[in-house]
């Protein structure tokens, strides 16, 4: 079967696309799925470019789509012919997280799914939503049920609530499509008025180009009458954080996600002490979110992911070129 691995030290440059072996029949409690598509997350690029260190020859990909072509002896939640999907921590299946690092992660700590067939534990994959493309499944186990698990299952979300989203790319895209879902109202920000606009055909009520409107904070104050939004979808890291704290209401819910400004900076604790706001780190869920999350996803057939566009597997360092440009909207995905 064809594969793309990374080569130590990390470069999108010297990415491999390889043979390797196929991994055969399913054993006990194992299923065999033909891989269709992948998506690309940043913690994939930053994989691939060495930012995070990974093993030598490392198949890479957290997260991916395609059908059971066989199943173990046991197996009885899957059949040949299912249309499956991945999961980002196979190992947190449910409750709280068992470790607080990637070492568990396909395309990280263990190998992905930058292949065109695996071979694993039934319970490392879920059905896919009916009726979806693989590509479209694939934008799933990272992207959306981030979006999910920081929305639905942390921040309760119900109808009537204001959501602040920072960018747009996959997860904030989600997060923008889950809370029109669940009758919220949605604040995205991004320093393109083009996406702007894309954002407002997904039904964002308010968008802020944060360029122009360098206080955006405060802009999202004077927009909720002095109130500021429920819940703040965190994407930037330190160099944004002291603004959602500013955004968000007293008691208001801030979900940080993402590090795209560094890993460490200065939070304005005397106001987020003031504001009694609770901050929380998201590092996407549990089988038994993403097993929430699409049935929530079956019973609102509308809501489809926003794919940019999509590669071959052999052309995985070009998907990883073009997610580094930063032009894209939505997801970015590889299909085999």
């Amino acid at each position: 079967m064809k594969a793309v691995i990374a080569h130590k030290p990390s470069k999108i440059e010297t990415l491999e696309v390889v043979e390797r072996a196929d991994p055969g029949e399913p054993g006990q409690h194992q299923i065999r799925v033909r891989l269709h598509a992948n998506s690309l997350n940043y913690h994939d690029y930053a994989v691939a470019n060495g930012a995070i260190p990974t093993a030598e020859g490392r198949i890479l990909m957290s997260d991916a789509a395609g059908v059971v072509e066989a199943v173990g002896p046991d197996v009885t939640e899957f059949a040949v012919g299912d249309h499956v999907v991945s999961l980002f921590f196979p190992y947190w299946q449910d409750g709280t997280p068992p470790h607080g690092n990637f070492s568990h992660v396909p395309g990280d700590g263990l190998d992905g799914y930058s292949r065109e067939v695996v071979v694993t534990p039934a319970n490392w994959f879920t059905p896919a939503p009916e009726g979806w493309s693989h590509a479209e499944a694939a934008t799933l186990p990272c992207a959306a049920l981030t979006a999910w698990r920081a929305l639905v299952v942390e921040g309760e979300i119900k109808a009537g609530d204001s959501v602040l989203i920072l960018g747009t790319g996959g997860v904030a895209v989600f997060a923008l499509q889950f809370a029109k879902m669940m009758g919220a109202t949605a604040i995205i920000t991004s320093s393109s008025d083009a996406k702007l606009e894309k954002a407002k055909s997904l039904g964002a009520d308010h968008t802020i180009n944060y360029k122009t409107e360098t206080r955006w904070g405060d802009a999202v104050q004077q927009w909720t009458g002095g109130r500021g939004v429920d819940h703040v979808l965190e994407i930037g890291g330190p160099g944004t954080l002291p603004q959602s704290i500013t955004a968000a209401r007293v008691g208001g819910h801030v979900s940080l996600i993402g590090i795209l400004t560094g890993i460490a900076g200065n939070v304005p604790t005397l106001m987020m002490m003031a504001k009694q706001i609770k901050l929380q780190g998201i590092i996407v869920g549990s089988r038994r979110h993403q097993q929430d999350m699409v049935r929530a996803l079956d019973a609102n057939p509308g809501l489809r992911p926003v794919i940019d566009r999509t590669f071959p597997l052999e052309k995985l360092a070009d998907a990883f070129r073009y997610e580094e440009s930063a032009t894209h909207f939505g997801k970015i995905c590889v299909e085999m």
